[in-house]
């Protein structure tokens, strides 16, 4: 196992206080959460349902899980009682599910609807005009189970820089403009989502308030 602490720390020692860090540990074991953990993590990001499920037993009770993968309907009641942020809210269908079996069980779930930001028809998420949609109507106010927390995205897989500025800056503009919009005075619609290993830096100049990291926390995923 690499020295998975002192990736920690070292990434770390370059966020802004204003951005928090979500290891993204899927795929890893949970020996290897444990050592973040123990070097101070406490954010962990997940994307497979039997993962998290097996994961979460194992591991200590005070870690925050994050669902940053793309979620079935039908997986939403299982890891519900445990998760904390559900970064991967692709559809109104999802919400509405996710919304319905959160108040079958009395729990409260931040969410955060994932933007289509890429020129990568492949990834999942939102259109910009969907969102608006959405948002407009209101009907998240009537939610009792979940918090609209923000945005997520992801940017264009390129070496093409001044593009993955200009996605990002999209989505942090985006999020600005809900809030100035439907949002203002809400305490709890407060992030903007974006940025991993490979685009991080990018992100925070575009202000991220959240990464999510996992290589180069754990090294190469291991299958």
């Amino acid at each position: 196992m690499n020295n998975i602490s002192s990736n920690l720390l070292q990434i770390k020692s370059r966020l802004p206080e204003s951005v928090q860090l979500v290891a993204v540990s899927k795929f890893h074991p949970a020996e290897a959460i444990q050592e973040a953990y123990d070097a101070g993590q406490r954010i962990f990001g997940e994307s497979r349902q039997q993962e998290i499920e097996a994961k979460h037993t194992q591991l200590p009770r005070d870690i925050e899980w994050h669902f940053i993968g793309h979620l079935q309907t039908n997986k939403v009641k299982s890891i519900l009682p445990y998760i904390h942020t559900i970064e991967s809210v692709d559809s109104l269908k999802l919400l509405r599910e996710i919304e319905k079996q959160a108040g079958l069980l009395s729990v409260k779930v931040d969410c955060f609807l994932e933007v289509h930001i890429a020129r990568e028809p492949e990834k999942y998420g939102f259109s910009m005009d969907e969102c608006r949609e959405f948002v407009a109507t209101k009907e998240w106010e009537g939610y009792q189970g979940v918090i609209i927390a923000g945005v997520m995205g992801m940017a264009t897989y390129t070496d093409d820089k001044e593009q993955i500025h200009q996605e990002f800056r999209s989505l942090r503009n985006f999020f600005q403009e809900l809030k100035a919009s439907f949002f203002v005075g809400e305490n709890s619609f407060r992030h903007v989502s974006m940025g991993m290993s490979s685009d991080y830096g990018i992100a925070i100049e575009e202000g991220s308030t959240l990464v999510r990291i996992g290589t180069s926390i754990f090294g190469e995923r291991e299958y």
